[in-house]
């Protein structure tokens, strides 16, 4: 019967896929070369979850670091309105130290970021974002985000004391921030980048701390063993990156921000 079936095939027909379920075979008795057979949906269903799950859980990591990272540009254009609306000559006046000014900025910017960070968490969690490892591990990923959200927003404020002009801190910001998120292990794996992009790629913070978020949260399998040294050991990569840069970047902004203050 099957066999009949095929037969009274001719290149005249125009829907072969009428034909299959002639017999159990099904699409292996009459597919053809060049033929589309109709793969059993379920198991495409299947395939296509799967891979759908581990891109969420693979890229959510990515986007809270960005999220982080652009929080300097926030506290940057706020700081740099305030100054020039002379709410910075109000706190002059009183017998405060100019430093916990910038320290309360810093601390109102990374709460404010933090809000979104679990806002994106519960959007993950509804959307199927799963964090696969212990309670430890959670948080500790957690605090390593603040922790470098708080190294960057010194940087929005270095910024916004150091320009003048809402219009000159995004174009230097803008500048900065989008070659810092983008070359790095956030997008693509870096293995498949060209040796020198995947170089930067490798030595960038924000890569350390994608990496430590996926590993921590159980999300991503470590990298390989031709990746540079950060990303074998992103957790410390990325506690010494956001320590550094807050030693650099702190005493930097304060002495910034005193100048404009005096100006």
């Amino acid at each position: 019967m099957c066999a009949r079936s095929v037969g009274r095939h001719t290149s005249t027909d125009r829907d072969p896929d009428d034909h299959h379920h002639a017999c159990a075979a099904g699409p292996r008795a009459v597919q053809r070369p060049g033929h589309r057979g109709r793969a059993p949906r379920q198991t495409v269903r299947v395939d296509r979850d799967g891979q759908l799950g581990r891109y969420r859980e693979w890229m959510l990591p990515r986007i809270m670091a960005q999220t982080m990272a652009f929080s300097c540009f926030i506290v940057a254009i706020g700081l740099t309105n305030d100054i020039n609306k002379g709410i910075m000559d109000r706190f002059r006046s009183l017998p405060i130290s100019r430093a916990s000014v910038l320290i309360g900025r810093s601390i109102s910017s990374l709460i404010h970021s933090s809000i979104g960070v679990v806002v994106m968490a519960v959007t993950g969690l509804v959307i199927g974002w799963r964090i696969r490892s212990g309670l430890g591990d959670a948080v500790l990923g957690f605090a390593l985000l603040l922790l470098f959200g708080f190294a960057m927003i010194w940087f929005g404020i270095l910024a916004g004391s150091a320009l003048k002009t809402a219009e000159a801190v995004q174009g230097v910001m803008f500048t900065a921030i989008f070659p810092l998120t983008f070359l790095a292990n956030t997008f693509a794996p870096t293995e498949r980048m060209v040796p020198f992009l995947r170089t930067v790629a490798e030595w960038n913070p924000i890569s350390s701390l994608v990496q430590a978020m996926r590993e921590l949260w159980g999300n991503a399998p470590p990298p390989p063993p031709e990746a540079a040294l950060p990303l074998h050991h992103p957790i410390v990569s990325t506690i010494l990156w956001a320590i550094a840069l807050t030693l650099v970047l702190a005493p930097l902004s304060i002495r910034a921000f005193n100048r404009r203050a005096t100006d």
